[in-house]
Protein backbone atom coordinates (compact mmCIF):
# COMPACT_ATOMS: atom_id res chain seq x y z
CA UNK A 1 0.00 0.00 0.00
CA UNK A 2 1.52 3.06 -0.97
CA UNK A 3 0.39 7.06 -0.24
CA UNK A 4 0.73 10.07 1.21
CA UNK A 5 -0.20 11.36 4.66
CA UNK A 6 0.00 15.21 5.37
CA UNK A 7 0.65 16.74 9.29
CA UNK A 8 2.20 19.31 11.20
CA UNK A 9 5.72 18.97 12.07
CA UNK A 10 4.56 19.40 15.87
CA UNK A 11 2.62 16.31 14.62
CA UNK A 12 5.60 14.17 13.20
CA UNK A 13 8.15 14.98 16.26
CA UNK A 14 5.35 13.39 18.49
CA UNK A 15 4.71 10.46 16.38
CA UNK A 16 8.61 10.02 16.12
CA UNK A 17 9.29 10.50 20.22
CA UNK A 18 6.55 7.66 20.60
CA UNK A 19 7.92 5.13 18.30
CA UNK A 20 11.67 5.86 20.37
CA UNK A 21 9.65 5.25 23.56
CA UNK A 22 7.66 2.25 22.08
CA UNK A 23 11.70 0.51 21.63
CA UNK A 24 12.36 1.50 24.75
CA UNK A 25 9.52 -0.29 26.75
CA UNK A 26 9.57 -3.29 23.88
CA UNK A 27 13.18 -3.83 24.96
CA UNK A 28 12.31 -3.42 28.89
CA UNK A 29 9.89 -6.26 28.03
CA UNK A 30 12.17 -8.49 26.16
CA UNK A 31 14.95 -8.04 28.98
CA UNK A 32 12.01 -9.26 31.50
CA UNK A 33 11.23 -11.80 29.93
CA UNK A 34 15.16 -13.01 29.49
CA UNK A 35 15.41 -12.66 33.52
CA UNK A 36 12.61 -14.89 33.66
CA UNK A 37 13.56 -17.60 31.46
CA UNK A 38 17.03 -17.53 34.16
CA UNK A 39 14.75 -17.62 37.27
CA UNK A 40 12.52 -20.48 35.50
CA UNK A 41 15.41 -22.54 34.17
CA UNK A 42 16.65 -22.56 38.49
CA UNK A 43 12.78 -23.77 38.87
CA UNK A 44 13.12 -26.47 36.43
CA UNK A 45 16.72 -28.12 37.71
CA UNK A 46 15.01 -28.53 41.29
CA UNK A 47 11.44 -29.95 40.27
CA UNK A 48 10.26 -31.32 37.19
CA UNK A 49 7.14 -28.59 36.26
CA UNK A 50 6.59 -29.90 32.69
CA UNK A 51 3.17 -30.73 33.19
CA UNK A 52 2.54 -27.22 34.92
CA UNK A 53 4.15 -25.43 32.00
CA UNK A 54 1.83 -27.15 29.71
CA UNK A 55 -1.09 -26.57 31.73
CA UNK A 56 0.13 -22.55 31.40
CA UNK A 57 0.41 -22.50 27.90
CA UNK A 58 -2.90 -23.98 27.31
CA UNK A 59 -4.35 -21.24 29.12
CA UNK A 60 -2.18 -18.49 28.53
CA UNK A 61 -2.44 -15.99 25.47
CA UNK A 62 -0.08 -13.38 25.66
CA UNK A 63 3.16 -15.82 25.94
CA UNK A 64 4.35 -19.43 25.83
CA UNK A 65 6.78 -21.00 28.41
CA UNK A 66 9.09 -23.60 26.74
CA UNK A 67 11.85 -25.67 27.92
CA UNK A 68 14.93 -26.39 25.47
CA UNK A 69 18.10 -28.59 26.15
CA UNK A 70 16.97 -28.10 29.90
CA UNK A 71 16.05 -23.79 29.32
CA UNK A 72 13.31 -22.23 30.29
CA UNK A 73 12.45 -19.63 26.97
CA UNK A 74 9.33 -17.79 26.99
CA UNK A 75 8.01 -17.07 24.01
CA UNK A 76 6.26 -13.47 23.95
CA UNK A 77 2.45 -13.69 21.63
CA UNK A 78 1.14 -10.79 20.42
CA UNK A 79 -2.32 -10.89 18.09
CA UNK A 80 -1.06 -14.53 17.92
CA UNK A 81 2.08 -13.63 16.31
CA UNK A 82 5.47 -14.80 18.39
CA UNK A 83 7.54 -11.63 19.39
CA UNK A 84 10.86 -11.99 17.94
CA UNK A 85 13.92 -10.85 20.05
CA UNK A 86 16.01 -8.96 17.73
CA UNK A 87 19.24 -9.60 19.71
CA UNK A 88 19.42 -13.17 18.76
Amino acid sequence: MTGTVTMTIDDYETLKLGASAVKIERQGLLKAAKELEVFLTFLITRENIEEHLNEFNSYSKTCKVRLIDGRAKIELIDNGKIIEDEED
